[in-house]
Parts: structure tokens; sequence; C-alpha cells
């Protein structure tokens, strides 16, 4: 499954491609319960047609119905839905408050080529800044700008750093892998699944996931691994899990990450090390046994144990503060 900001930004290039003028929508701000964070984006149509989320739904579908009701200005401009924002609806049923920038887009070749720029971020090409004036129709975007912030609000103007998409590269099927997998997209990663051989890969259905019939260590030597991937090999196959980490070791990956024993990771990480001949802080890179350590013993609890890791160390929290 591809990342729903991906998704976002893709559709609204077709849209614009077929001539429609869109509305592209991101969180600034939220304020109490809020089931997405600042950055998430949704695009829409007039008539109702729409692609990405904000909310739970109910933010969605008061937007939409304003829309149509052509209750927007032409301009760049930020809308509150909750306490003190738009009438009629002031409260949602959470209780939380949530600031929306609102951007109209004509069907031109500078819309185009904006999303474009966007799309090209968030598949790990580069790091972006959009640059948006309020009140006005101006935005530009500024190539690999050293902005930590996702989002910075000024009095007039708003700053959006758009970058990869998560994804989650699971190298070579297994029961584990399977139950990874399916933690990933409900997590929002774009999930990816790499496995050559044909007795699984023929019987593997899962919605949602995009399977590749290569070997893991091929995909990532042609450049399949950004800076905002997890990479984890679960198949207790030397053939896949060793060729994978020699690979991983070279990328940016923020997460790499091998299944197995205290015992036999200490014999692969031995393997790797003498075949590749990598020094000892790429080893450090690999964690392995993979995941907390939370008593797990089925393939679902261990598949929890993984993602649970890979969220830790994407939200930076070291493992003294667990």
């Amino acid at each position: 499954m591809e990342n729903l900001d991906l998704q976002v930004i893709q559709q609204a290039l077709r849209w614009l491609e077929q001539g429609h003028r869109v509305w592209l929508c991101t969180v600034l701000a939220t304020f109490g319960s809020a089931p997405r964070g600042p950055g998430s984006m949704l695009v829409a149509l007039p008539t109702g047609a729409f692609c990405g989320s904000l909310s739970g739904g109910c933010v969605e579908d008061d937007f939409l119905e304003r829309l149509g009701r052509d209750e927007f200005a032409e301009c760049n401009q930020i809308v509150r839905y909750g306490e003190s924002g738009l009438a009629p609806s002031r409260e949602l049923p959470c209780g939380g408050v949530l600031d929306v920038l609102v951007e109209k887009f004509e069907p031109d070749c500078a819309a185009q080529e904006h999303f474009a720029m966007l799309l090209s971020a968030l598949q790990g090409r580069h790091l972006v800044v959009r640059h948006i004036t309020l009140g006005t129709s101006v935005r530009q975007i500024e190539v690999d700008a050293s902005v930590s912030a996702t989002v910075a609000v000024d009095t007039d103007q708003v700053r959006i750093r758009v970058g990869a998409a998560r994804r989650l590269l699971v190298a070579g099927l297994s029961p584990v892998a399977e139950f990874c997998a399916g933690f990933a997209v409900a997590l929002g990663y774009e999930v990816i699944v790499c496995d050559p051989r044909d007795e699984l890969t023929s019987t593997f259905t899962m919605a949602q996931v995009q399977l590749l019939k290569v070997l893991p260590a091929t995909y990532i030597s042609q450049g399949g691994c950004h800076a905002a991937t997890a990479i984890v090999a679960l198949t207790h196959d030397p053939r896949l899990d060793d060729l994978t980490l020699l690979e991983a070791v070279r990328t940016p990956a923020f997460y790499i990450g091998a299944m197995g024993s205290r015992r036999t990771s200490e014999r692969r990480l031995e393997r790797v090390k003498r075949i590749g001949g990598l020094e000892d802080h790429a080893l450090e890179r690999i964690h392995a046994p993979i995941g907390l350590k939370l008593g797990s013993k089925t393939p679902a609890e261990i598949a929890l144990a993984v993602m649970a890791d890979i969220v830790r160390v994407s939200n930076g929290v070291g493992r003294d503060h667990l």
C-alpha cells in the first residue's frame, strides 16, 4: 500500500492533468484529541470527490459541504475546526481543535509542476519546504532546505516540510512478515514485500501491500530505500537475510533488523561482517535480535514487537526511556 499522503499527491496530479481545479488541505496544528498530525493532507474537488484524511471523518464531511457551497475564499487561508472555529460547526465530537491550511490550485502547468515536486519528495528523492503566503495565491518550493519542523506558521506565511513517506521493506515472506505488513499498513506505511520464491509468492494475497518477486538485496541495491525506510529480514533463511543486511547497511534506512535468537543473531552478524568486510559501526545499525522485549511467542506477537521497535526508533525514543 502506498502512504496516504502519496495517494493524495498522486490523485491531485491526475485531477490537474484532467483539467480539474483542486483544493488542497493540510493540517497545521492540533490541540487535544486528533487522529492525524501536522502535515497530513487531503485533496478535494468541489463535486465532493476527495482523497486523504484530516480527522476521523467529521472535518472531512463539513469541509466538503462548505466547498460544495463555495464558502472558501480563492486565496490561501487557515481555517479552524473546533472551539472558536468555523460556525456553526464550532465543536468537534472529540473535543479537539484543528487548524487547516486551505489552498486552491488551477489546472495549469505551474500547479502540475508543484505537485510533481511534492511527489518526488515523498518518494524520497529530496527534501523540500513549501512556502505559502496567506491571503494570496503565492506559493513556492525550496529544495533541500534545512528546516527541522514539519510545520511553521508566521503572521502571513506558512512553511511546510515535505520529505520521504514512511516505508517498510519486508525482506522475504513468513508468518511474522505477513503480520508486520498488516500492522504497517494500519500505521500508514508504504509497504513493499520482496521475495523471489514462487512457492510462497503464488499464494500471497494481502491487499494494500506491494509484492515484488525479486531478491530483497537486489531491490535495495537498485535504490529502493531512503531515509524514511525500515528494512526487516524475517525469514531465518541466510540466503535472503544475510544479503539483505549486507545491502541495507549501505543505505540511509532509519531501521534495519533481522529476526532470530541472540545466538543465531551473533552468528549472522559474524558472517555478514566477514563476507562484507563491514566495520563495527555498520553492524551496530542492525537490530538483532529484532524488536522490543515483550515476551513474544506467536507470529502476531513477534510482529507487534518488531513494529513497536520501528515506531520507537522513528519517534526518536531511546530504549532507556522504555
